[in-house]
């Protein structure tokens, strides 16, 4: 009798185990969404605040804007049915440097290394009609195509990790539109982003509506199988591969595709004349890339610096210094010490590359130096960047 019930409760121990096990694993499968299709009481953002399952980041980053729309309601002259359910969010993008973007925690984590599926309808209104900081009169229609970006982060409105960018939204009835994710880390939090078509010189008026996002489905990577139990597939923790996580992130805003056409080739030193170079004379390094907030250097950025490799062999007796300067906006202490490092970095590649390290000096100049006004994306744009001096001809 005793053998019989340690028997009975080792074989429900083990059955309990199989289940939990189970359950752990299918659970990664999916990750929900709450209220994915943003269903509330159609209204302005300029009377309500809340959307219900979603947190506003403007009022974070944009406290004095009005926060995202729930349609159709006849809301800035757009009347587009919903595309699931009742009704569907509006977010914009505005001509004075501000959009909306929204936020909330997932149902699970999405892990580094493995890859994930998202859909979500998109469309955008001919009609968006608002009045705007820069005129109160009258309304702008906020018509120009925008793009939806998502976010993966650590907490609410945490955009530490681009997941994927769509194209520029131009459809005025519903299209879905599909992703692939593979984030670089473990993210928790999600943040749709209505954003500028990169690269622009100015910021402008658009809009983009969103419905129907879907849950967020674990799927093969490059090289990966799928398995199954209990008639469900998944992806074993063991086989996801991370070898290919370059080749499936979405590119990051103003980086540009490899292309290694004579077109493309490089921009930095090759289109200034050489024999009229003289001593104290700077010249940007264009097409540099370094991920947010950090020194390191985008890969993309390789061929750029490949030239002045080039270059500096082909004159033996330059010496130069590498200047590195930011935008104007953060606090001085840390505008230097990020130029620094990113004008170091870009010296250490040099060296790397088999340039003398005594033909070589660096330093970094903060804000201290800027060529346009910080109150514009493009002015900060052009005031983050890296230099070459020309110290000695020979």
């Amino acid at each position: 009798m005793y053998n019989r019930l340690m028997m009975l409760n080792k074989s429900i121990f083990i059955l309990l185990f199989f289940v939990i096990f189970s359950n752990r694993i299918i659970a990664q499968d999916t990750i929900r969404i709450n209220n994915p299709s943003f269903e509330d009481a159609p209204h302005k953002g300029t009377d309500v605040t809340n959307i219900r399952g979603w947190f506003d980041c403007g009022r974070i980053f944009y406290p004095n804007e009005s926060p995202p729309d729930i349609h159709p309601g006849g809301f800035w002259g757009n009347n587009l049915p919903a595309y699931d359910g009742n009704t569907y969010l509006g977010m914009v993008v505005r001509d004075n440097e501000s959009w909306e973007s929204v936020s909330q925690r997932m149902s699970g984590i999405l892990e580094v290394g493995k890859c994930y599926s998202f859909s979500i309808a998109l469309a955008a209104s001919k009609t968006y009609k608002s009045p705007t900081h820069k005129n109160q009169l009258d309304s702008m229609n906020f018509d120009t195509a925008i793009v939806l970006r998502i976010w993966g982060g650590e907490s609410t409105c945490d955009s530490k990790i681009l997941l994927a960018e769509s194209d520029p939204v131009t459809n005025t009835n519903w299209k879905i539109y599909n992703f692939t994710f593979q984030p670089t880390a473990d993210v928790k939090y999600i943040t749709l982003e209505a954003f500028y078509k990169t690269p622009t010189l100015f910021p402008y008026n658009g809009n983009l509506l969103l419905d129907d996002a879907s849950e967020i489905i674990q799927v093969p990577c490059p090289g990966d199988e799928m398995v199954q139990v209990d008639n469900k597939k998944y992806v074993p923790p063991h086989k996801s591969s991370r070898k290919n996580i370059k080749e499936t992130q979405p590119k990051i805003k103003n980086t540009p595709t490899k292309d290694n056409s004579k077109s493309s080739k490089a921009m930095v030193i090759n289109t200034i004349d050489k024999n009229k170079l003289k001593e104290g004379q700077t010249i940007r390094i264009e097409k540099l890339y370094f991920d947010a907030d950090k020194a390191k250097l985008n890969e993309n950025s390789h061929e750029s610096l490949d030239e002045i490799v080039e270059f500096l062999n082909e004159n033996p007796k330059i010496e130069i210094e590498v200047g590195g300067h930011t935008n104007g906006i953060p606090e001085e202490s840390y505008c230097d010490r990020l130029s620094e490092a990113r004008a170091k970095e870009v010296a250490d590649y040099l060296v790397k590359k088999g340039i003398d390290s005594g033909r070589i000096s660096y330093k970094g100049y903060g804000k201290k130096i800027p060529l346009a006004s910080d109150k514009t994306y493009a002015g900060r744009l052009k005031n983050q960047r890296v230099e070459i001096k020309i110290l000695k001809l020979g």
